[in-house]
C-alpha cells in the first residue's frame, strides 16, 4: 500500500459523501449500481470509501497497519478520502452499540456471475439455471460467501434481507447486471443455514418482500422465507444410474405405486420414510414409485399441485439431502422414482412468484390468458423465453440434482388449450386462428428434448386428458395437427380409466349392455405409448375408493377388484396404483390421515379380506415381471390378439361378461388373460387358442383362496382339442370362476 506524495499542484476539492441523488436512490432501495458509488474507488487525490450500515455508530477502514474512522455522513452511509496511490485489501470494521465486528466488504467483489451465464440467461437457454441464480455458498476472490442473484426485469431495485441483517435489506442492495434483468450482490460471511428474502421496488415505488424463485431449500410452510443450502450428499445408487436406460421403458416392465409422501405414514421424515417406503414397495413387487408433488407449497390440502418453491423439496419432511437419502434408499432396493411436476400453474401468495417484480413476469401479461378459471392460480407465460428456461431447468434440475427416474407433469390439457375451461369471449384464438397454445407446444417440446438430451434413462410422462395428436411422438415428428410431437415417453390413458370404471360400476346383469366399455380401449391402444392410472384422483371428493366403487356385497366387491386389478395388469400399458388400494381400502382418501393401516392389523376380524388384495397385488407384479409378453411389446400391435369378447365377437362372450386375449412377447411366447365379470361359475367355457401351444396351465387365479376368493378353478394344464372356436382351429375348455381373472401360460 503507497501513499500519495505530497503535491504542489493542488487537486481539485473531493468531496467523499454521496451526492444527493445516489444518496437518495440508495436509501430508498432504488440504485441500479451500488457497487459503483460504495466500495473503494480511486478519485482526485487518494482512494474514496464508502460504506451503508444502517445502525453502526462508526465505520473503519483496515488496511494492513491502516486503521481510518470514516465520517458520519448520516442514515447509516459513512465516507471517507484516504490519500492512497491504489485500492488497497482492506476489510470493514463496524461497531455498533455493545459490539464490534471486523468483515468483508459487500462492495469491494467483482459480480460472481459470468459473462456466459448471463448471455445464457438472456436468450432462455440456461439448462443449469440454479446454478446462476438463487443463493450460491461459495469462494469468490478468495473470501467464503454467498452469491445472491434474482432476476427481475422491471424492478427498480433489489436489496436481500435475512437473518444476517436482522431482515433489514437497507445496507444490502443488489446491482443489475446489463440487460439481463438479473441483480447479483456477493455477500461475504455468510452461508449455509441463513435465512433471506429479497426485498423489490416496484415501479411505482412501492416495495414487496419476496422468497427466491430459485430458493433450494426453505423453511417449513407456513413460514415463508428462503434458506441458503449447499449439498453435501454423497450418492450411492451408481450401479441404478448405470443400468436404468438399458431398456427402453416402453419395452421393461413398468408398474407403479403412487403415494403421497406426507401422508403415507404421517409424521415420518424423509430418513424415517427411506426404512420404510423401499422395503414396502419392493416386497410388492412395484418398479416404481410415484411420488405426488414434493416442490414446496404452502398450503397442505392442494396435495403438493399448487406450487410456491419450484427448485426447493418440502422442508416439511427435512432438508433436500434428507430427500436425497430417500431416492438414493429406493435406487439400492431397485425401485425408480417419479416425481409429479406442476409447470401448468402457480398460486397468486403475495411473496411469491405472483408479480413478482411489480408487474406480470412469471405469469402472462394478459389477465384472461393468466388466470387459471379452475384453480384461482395463475398460468405461466410459455412465450416468454426467461419463463421458459425457469421451467425446462427446472425438470433438468430434479433429474441431475435429486436423481429422479421421471417426472408425471401435471395439467397438461390446460397448457395445450387457449379455451380450457373457459367460455367464449374469455380467450382470444392464436394467430391461425385456432385454440391451441403454441407457446405451450413449443415449452413442451423444449422441456422433453433437454430431459431426454441430459439425462439418459429419465421418462417424462404426461396426464393429458383430450385426443392431441402426439403426446408421445418425437419432437421432430411432425403430424395432421401441423405440430410436431410433444416427445413425452408415456401418457396417462385417462379414456381407458374412465370407461372401465364405467363398466365395473354397473352391476353384472347390465355389463353386457356396456361391453365396449372394456373394449373400446384396444381402438387407440397403440396411437400413444399408455399408462394406465388408477390415481389418487380416482379415490377422493365423493368419488369412493377402488372397492367402494364396486356393486354389490362385500364378497362381490373384492372379487370385482381383484378380477379389475388383474385384467389391467394383462391389459396393453403400464399400470399405476394408488396408495391404500393394494389392500382394499373402503374409504377414500384423506391427505390428513392417509391410508388406514389398521385394516392390515392381524387383530382386525376383516384383515384377511384386506391382505388377500395385498397378496394378489404382490402375485400380479411377480408374473408381471417374470412375464415378457405383458410388457415386452406394449407399443405394438403384434403384442396383443382378442381371443373373445371384442367388439366384433359374435359368440357368447358379451352376454357372458367375459373378455379374453392372448398378450406375445418379442418372441412369441404367449399369455391368456381370461376375466369373468358375472357371478357365476362358468364350467367348461370354451376359448379359441393357437393350435402351436401343447398345454396351457394357470400362472395366476384371482379366485384363489389365498387372495379371499372361493378356489374355483383348474390346476392341472389344459391341452387344446381340434374343435374350432373363436376363428382359431384349437380350443381349449377352461373353468370360469365367478367375477375373477385367470392368467394362463404355456405349460
Amino acid at each position: 500500500m503507497t501513499a500519495l506524495p505530497p503535491s504542489s499542484t493542488p487537486n481539485p476539492k473531493v468531496t467523499p459523501a454521496l451526492d444527493a441523488t445516489d444518496r437518495a436512490r440508495l436509501l430508498s432501495g432504488t440504485h441500479h449500481a451500488p457497487h459503483s458509488v460504495l466500495g473503494a474507488h480511486p478519485a482526485p487525490g487518494g482512494v474514496v470509501f464508502r460504506a451503508l450500515r444502517p445502525y453502526a455508530l462508526a465505520v473503519t477502514v483496515v488496511a494492513g497497519e491502516l486503521r481510518t474512522a470514516l465520517h458520519h455522513d448520516g442514515d447509516g452511509l459513512f465516507s471517507g478520502l484516504l490519500p492512497l496511490r491504489d485500492v488497497p485489501g482492506y476489510r470493514l470494521q463496524v461497531t455498533y452499540e455493545g459490539t464490534v465486528l471486523e468483515t468483508e466488504d459487500p462492495y469491494r467483489f467483482l459480480p460472481a456471475l459470468g459473462d456466459v451465464d448471463l448471455h445464457l440467461i438472456g436468450e432462455g437457454r440456461h439448462e443449469q439455471l440454479w446454478k446462476a441464480l438463487g443463493a450460491e455458498p461459495m469462494t469468490h476472490q478468495g473470501v467464503t460467501g454467498t452469491r445472491f442473484a434474482v432476476w427481475a426485469p422491471n424492478a427498480l431495485g433489489v436489496r436481500v434481507a435475512g437473518t444476517f441483517n436482522h431482515w433489514d435489506g437497507t445496507g444490502f442492495p443488489l446491482r443489475s447486471l446489463g440487460g439481463t434483468g438479473v441483480w447479483e450482490l456477493f455477500v461475504p460471511g455468510i452461508g449455509v443455514g441463513e435465512l433471506y428474502k429479497y426485498e423489490i421496488t416496484r415501479a411505482d415505488g412501492s416495495k414487496t418482500l419476496r422468497a427466491d424463485p430459485l430458493a433450494r431449500r426453505t423453511e417449513v410452510p407456513p413460514d415463508t422465507a428462503s434458506v441458503v443450502t449447499a449439498s453435501a450428499y454423497e450418492w450411492g445408487d451408481a450401479r441404478w444410474m448405470a443400468r436404468r436406460g438399458e431398456v427402453p421403458v416402453h419395452e421393461a416392465p413398468f408398474s407403479v405405486y403412487e403415494l403421497h409422501l406426507m401422508s403415507w405414514r404421517p409424521g415420518l421424515t424423509y430418513r424415517q420414510l427411506a426404512e420404510q417406503l423401499p422395503a414396502y414397495v419392493s416386497d410388492l413387487g412395484f418398479t416404481h414409485v410415484e411420488l405426488m408433488p414434493l416442490a414446496e407449497h404452502p398450503f397442505g390440502g392442494s396435495w403438493g399441485y399448487q406450487v410456491t418453491g419450484f427448485y426447493a423439496p418440502t422442508a416439511r419432511l427435512g432438508t433436500p439431502d434428507d430427500f436425497r437419502f430417500l431416492v438414493d434408499a429406493l435406487h439400492r432396493a431397485g425401485i425408480g422414482v417419479i416425481m409429479d411436476w406442476v409447470p401448468a400453474h402457480f398460486p397468486r401468495d403475495d411473496w411469491a412468484l405472483a408479480e413478482f417484480d411489480g408487474r406480470p413476469l412469471y405469469e402472462h401479461g394478459d389477465p384472461l390468458r393468466a388466470a387459471h378459471p379452475d384453480w384461482g392460480t395463475l398460468e405461466f407465460d410459455y412465450g416468454r423465453r426467461e419463463v421458459r428456461n425457469f421451467l425446462v431447468a427446472n425438470a433438468v434440475y430434479w433429474c441431475e440434482e435429486f436423481h429422479v427416474d421421471g417426472l408425471r407433469v401435471d395439467a397438461v390439457a390446460s397448457m395445450l388449450y387457449l379455451d380450457y375451461s373457459r367460455e367464449p369471449g374469455q380467450w382470444t384464438p392464436n394467430e391461425h386462428g385456432g385454440r391451441e397454445n403454441p407457446d405451450a407446444v413449443a415449452f413442451l417440446q423444449e422441456m422433453n428434448a433437454t430431459v431426454y438430451r441430459r439425462t439418459p434413462g429419465v421418462v417424462t410422462i404426461a396426464e393429458e386428458s383430450t385426443s392431441w395428436d402426439g403426446v408421445t411422438r418425437a419432437t421432430h415428428h411432425e403430424g395432421p395437427s401441423g405440430f410436431g410431437g410433444l416427445g413425452f415417453g408415456l401418457k396417462w390413458n385417462m379414456g381407458w380409466m374412465h370407461d372401465s370404471l364405467a363398466y365395473l360400476s354397473h352391476d353384472p346383469v347390465h355389463r353386457s349392455h356396456h361391453h365396449q366399455e372394456m373394449t373400446f380401449s384396444m381402438v387407440y391402444a397403440y396411437s400413444e405409448n399408455y399408462v394406465l392410472p388408477i390415481s389418487h384422483d380416482e379415490v377422493v371428493h365423493g368419488k369412493r375408493s377402488l372397492v367402494s366403487k364396486m356393486p354389490g356385497d362385500w364378497w362381490q366387491q373384492r372379487a370385482d377388484l381383484r378380477a379389475y386389478l388383474a385384467f389391467m395388469w394383462a391389459h396393453p400399458g403400464k399400470q399405476l396404483l394408488f396408495m391404500g388400494q393394494e389392500f382394499a381400502q373402503g374409504a377414500e382418501w384423506s391427505e390428513a390421515h392417509g391410508p388406514d393401516w389398521w385394516l392390515l392389523d392381524p387383530a382386525y376380524g376383516a384383515e384377511p379380506d384386506h391382505r388377500g388384495v395385498r397378496d394378489l397385488v404382490r402375485d400380479l407384479n411377480t408374473v408381471y415381471r417374470g412375464t415378457p409378453a405383458l410388457w415386452q411389446r406394449d407399443t405394438d400391435p403384434a403384442g396383443f390378439e382378442w381371443i373373445a369378447g371384442d367388439s366384433g365377437d359374435s359368440g357368447d362372450s358379451v352376454d357372458d361378461n367375459v373378455f379374453a386375449f392372448l398378450r406375445r412377447a418379442a418372441d412369441g411366447t404367449p399369455l391368456l388373460s381370461v376375466s369373468n365379470f358375472s357371478p357365476v361359475v362358468r364350467a367348461d367355457y370354451r376359448l379359441g387358442v393357437p393350435d402351436d401351444v401343447p398345454a396351457w396351465h394357470e400362472s395366476l387365479n384371482t379366485d384363489a383362496v389365498r387372495y379371499g376368493g372361493g378356489g374355483v378353478g383348474r390346476p392341472d394344464p389344459v391341452k387344446p382339442e381340434a374343435v374350432a372356436a373363436h376363428g382359431r382351429p384349437a380350443s381349449i375348455r377352461v373353468t370360469l370362476p365367478p367375477l375373477s381373472t385367470v392368467w394362463l401360460r404355456p405349460a
